[in-house]
C-alpha cells in the first residue's frame, strides 16, 4: 500500500471526548474513525489488523472442528422469550425495533437462543452430534455508558462459538480443547504471557464460568491472581469456598487490574431443554442436547493489545496482527534515482509476499514521516535516501540502532 493513495491521515490529537489511550491513539495513527460515543468505523489499517486477528482464530477454531457460519442480527422475539431473556429487566442491553408490519425485533447482542432454535432443523440423531458453530459477527449492546475506548463499545465484533454435544464428558472433552485453543490464539495475538485462565460467575446453570483476563491498568475487573498455577478468580466469585475447591490460601493471591478477553459458558441441557433441541439416543430415547458457549471479543483485544503495546510515540504492534510487516520510508525530496531506488525496494518486496506500507509522499518532510511510523507502529522500518545508496537502512519499531542491508539480506529476515 503507498501511503500517498491511503485517504486517511494521521493526527496530532484525538477527539477531546476520548480519554481511553487506546482509542486515542487508534484516532490518531488512522486506525479508526470516533462516530459517537462507544461507536466505531474502523479505517483500512484498523480493518486489516481486524482481519489478522480473525485469521488466527479462524485457524484455531478450525483446528478443534469448529465450522464457520454467519447468523443473522435480527433476532425473532419468541425464541427469547422462551428462555426469558427478552425481558428488558433480566437483559439489560437489547437494541429493539419495529418492522413495517409491527413485528418486533431485537438486534443480536448474543446468539446462544437464535443458533439453537435453528440447529433443531439439523439435529434430530445422535449421529448428528457433536456439532460446533462458530461465527464473527457484529453484536450490538445498549450500554449504558460506553467507556474505556474499543474495549467496551455498543457496537463490536466478536468470535461466538457454540458446541452442542451428547452428553457432560463430551461437552467436557470439547470445553477442554476450547481452553487450549484459546490459550493457543493469546499467544499467537503476543498477549499469553499476560493472560490467566480465570474463574468467574456461572450464572443460573454452572457454579463458574471461566474467562480469560488480560493483566493492564485500563482493565474494568479485578482479578486474583496465582502466578504458579497461572490461574485466577474474579472478585465477584472470591469466597472462601472457592479457595477451598480451588486449593489455593488467599495470601497466596496478588490483586490486579485485567480486562477480559474471552470468556466460556457451560449451559448444560437446560437452554435447549428450553428451546426443545433433543435427539433420538441409539436405545431411541430422546435426550436434551448439552450447550457450551465460547466468545472472544475480536475488537475488544485490539484496544487490549494497544494499551500494552505501546509507548510514548505511539503503538508497537506485535508482529503476527501488525497491518504491515514492514512500513518502507523514502526519503527521496526531489532525487530522481531515490525514488526509483525506494519503487524498487517496495516492489521486490511485495513481489516476495512480503506486506508493505510504502511513504512515497512527496510533500512530507522527514521528520513527519518517522513520527508517523512511530505512531502506526509497524515493527519493521525501511529507509531508502541518498546516503544508503544501493542498500537500504533498517531499523526495528522497538530500537535504537539501524544498520545497512543489501536488499537480499532484508529479503531473507522476513522469508
Amino acid at each position: 500500500m503507498r501511503f500517498s493513495t491511503l485517504f486517511t491521515k494521521t493526527r496530532k490529537d484525538a477527539p477531546k471526548d476520548e480519554i481511553a489511550k487506546n482509542a486515542q491513539l487508534l484516532i490518531k495513527a488512522g486506525f479508526i474513525h470516533k462516530e459517537m460515543a462507544g461507536v466505531y468505523s474502523y479505517l483500512p489499517l484498523g480493518k486489516r489488523v481486524q482481519e489478522k486477528i480473525i485469521s488466527i482464530v479462524r485457524e484455531e477454531m478450525d483446528k478443534i472442528g469448529g465450522q464457520e457460519l454467519v447468523m443473522t442480527s435480527l433476532q425473532k422475539k419468541e425464541v427469547w422469550e422462551i428462555t426469558d431473556r427478552w425481558d428488558d429487566e433480566k437483559v439489560d442491553v437489547w437494541f429493539k425495533a419495529k418492522l413495517k408490519n409491527d413485528t418486533e425485533v431485537g438486534f443480536g447482542w448474543s446468539h446462544e437462543e437464535q443458533i439453537t432454535a435453528m440447529m433443531k432443523d439439523y439435529i434430530s440423531s445422535y449421529r448428528d452430534l457433536p456439532a460446533n458453530v462458530y461465527q464473527f459477527q457484529t453484536k450490538l449492546r445498549n450500554e449504558v455508558r460506553a467507556k474505556s475506548g474499543v474495549m467496551r463499545t455498543r457496537e463490536f465484533v466478536m468470535k461466538d462459538l457454540y458446541s452442542y454435544s451428547r452428553s457432560e464428558e463430551e461437552h467436557n472433552e470439547f470445553y477442554n480443547k476450547v481452553i487450549e485453543a484459546y490459550h493457543t490464539i493469546y499467544k499467537r495475538l503476543g498477549i499469553g504471557d499476560a493472560t490467566f485462565f480465570t474463574f468467574a460467575s456461572g450464572g443460573a446453570f454452572t457454579q463458574f464460568s471461566h474467562e480469560f483476563q488480560t493483566l493492564t491498568e485500563a482493565g474494568e475487573d479485578t482479578i486474583y491472581l496465582h502466578r504458579d498455577k497461572k490461574i485466577a478468580i474474579n472478585e465477584e466469585v472470591l469466597t472462601d469456598e472457592v479457595l477451598s475447591q480451588l486449593e489455593i490460601k488467599r495470601e497466596e493471591l496478588e490483586k490486579v487490574k485485567a480486562a477480559e478477553v474471552g470468556n466460556i459458558f457451560s449451559f448444560g441441557s437446560n437452554k435447549c431443554e428450553q428451546i426443545g433441541l433433543y435427539y433420538s439416543d441409539k436405545d431411541g430415547s430422546q435426550k436434551p442436547v448439552v450447550l457450551g458457549s465460547y466468545g472472544i471479543g475480536i475488537t475488544r483485544v485490539i484496544g487490549v493489545i494497544v494499551e500494552l503495546f505501546s509507548d510514548e510515540k505511539g503503538i508497537v504492534w506485535p508482529e503476527n496482527i501488525s497491518p504491515y510487516t514492514v512500513h518502507l520510508v523514502s526519503l527521496a525530496g526531489e532525487d530522481e534515482n531515490v525514488k526509483n531506488r525506494a519503487n524498487e525496494v517496495y516492489e521486490q518486496l511485495t513481489t516476495k509476499g512480503i506486506e508493505v506500507l510504502f511513504d512515497d509522499r512527496a510533500d512530507v518532510p522527514a521528520g513527519q514521516k518517522f513520527s508517523d511510523a512511530d505512531l502506526i507502529g509497524i515493527p519493521h522500518r525501511i529507509i531508502v535516501s541518498t546516503k544508503t545508496g544501493e542498500k537500504v537502512e533498517y531499523k526495528a519499531r522497538m530500537g535504537n540502532e539501524s544498520q545497512l542491508m543489501s536488499l537480499d539480506e532484508l529479503i531473507s529476515k522476513f522469508i
